[in-house]
């Protein structure tokens, strides 16, 4: 079995992508499998963390247990958050093929923002990604800025599955609206845009203002964003 580790920013295109990649006949999906593991280590109390914790485990060996002991599939896509990557063995990464997905700190930022009115550097995600980038750069990992998947879907996506050595299948493109039955129990508090979509569409929202409080965050986090997409897909 083939697991893709998908290593993201909050507010990225993430869901859409893990939308996407569910819509394959070949694929399963799981949602943030670590997220329970992040909130409970971390002390970190975001919407719908009693739903979260009370739906999955938080345990790590256990997780990571359940996600290798899948037959269930040939392909098994994991969307995860670059931050919930923490305290935790990453050597489970060195049979993964794992992509990375960014997107410019400012829209970032200003969507997040919406839901947590002052997040931080762990919040946002992208210097943990850059972390992790470094620690496995020697495996070749993937890099995709959500930027590029929305100029044209169908050849980024045929792009990144031949990088992905795995077929292309047009059902990717779409799906139906109103979430599929892998959604996280935090899909109430983050999910709003992508189910109310039905493909890869920018928002209308992703051109709002940055808070004025949120300058110094997305100039620090300017510099990982540039880092990381050097080396990005392109279409």
């Amino acid at each position: 079995m083939k697991i893709i580790n998908l290593i993201s920013g909050p507010r990225n295109l993430s869901t859409a992508l893990m939308y996407s990649f569910s819509k394959r006949p070949d694929t399963k999906v799981i949602d943030e499998p670590f997220y329970a593991h992040y909130l409970s280590t971390n002390k970190i109390d975001h919407p719908g963390s009693e739903e979260t914790l009370n739906s999955m485990s938080s345990d790590i060996e256990e997780i990571i247990s359940d996600i290798y002991s899948r037959k269930d599939c040939e392909i098994l896509f994991l969307k995860n958050m670059a931050h919930h990557h923490q305290q935790m063995s990453f050597d489970f990464l060195d049979d993964m093929t794992n992509l990375f997905l960014v997107r410019n700190p400012k829209q970032l930022i200003a969507s997040f923002a919406q839901v947590i009115e002052s997040p931080t550097m762990q919040d946002i995600g992208l210097e943990k990604s850059w972390e992790l980038f470094n620690m496995i750069k020697n495996q070749n990992p993937l890099v995709l800025d959500s930027a590029e998947i929305l100029k044209n879907p169908k050849k980024l996506l045929k792009s990144l599955c031949a990088k992905l050595s795995i077929k292309f299948y047009e059902e990717m493109l779409s799906w139906e609206k109103g979430g599929i039955k892998e959604d996280g129990a935090w899909a109430e508090f983050w999910y709003k845009n992508v189910h109310n979509s039905t493909g890869f569409v920018k928002q209308k929202t992703s051109s709002r203002e940055l808070p004025k409080n949120c300058q110094s965050l997305y100039i620090e986090s300017l510099k990982y964003y540039n880092k990381l997409t050097a080396n990005s897909i392109t279409v």
